[in-house]
């Protein structure tokens, strides 16, 4: 899930899941410097994303069943840009 991408474009806005599923609507992040909440929620085969309590994407795809998951920056081999930082971060078994 893309949590951060200063593109202009919402294809794969803050809040899309990258190569599987766009954002619906314009990304309601909020202004630089204040934190953005993220409600991610894996049940069976659907994957929903809730930004700042706005659902963004909701994805069903059997592939994503089971497995890993891992929080990363990544800037695609381009020289480092915005600072991520993460804060509060849970997990909860449904």
């Amino acid at each position: 899930m893309n949590i951060y991408d200063a593109a202009p474009g919402p294809e794969y806005a803050t809040g899309a899941i990258v190569n599987f599923a766009k954002t619906r609507s314009r990304r309601p992040t909020r202004p630089a410097g204040k934190w953005n909440t993220f409600e991610i929620t894996a049940k069976g085969s659907t994957i929903t994303v809730v930004l700042n309590g706005q659902k963004t994407v909701e994805l069903q795809d059997a592939k994503f069943l089971q497995g890993p998951f891992a929080l990363q920056f990544g800037n695609h081999g381009k020289a480092p840009g915005d600072v991520i930082k993460f804060r509060k971060v849970q997990v909860k078994e449904l």
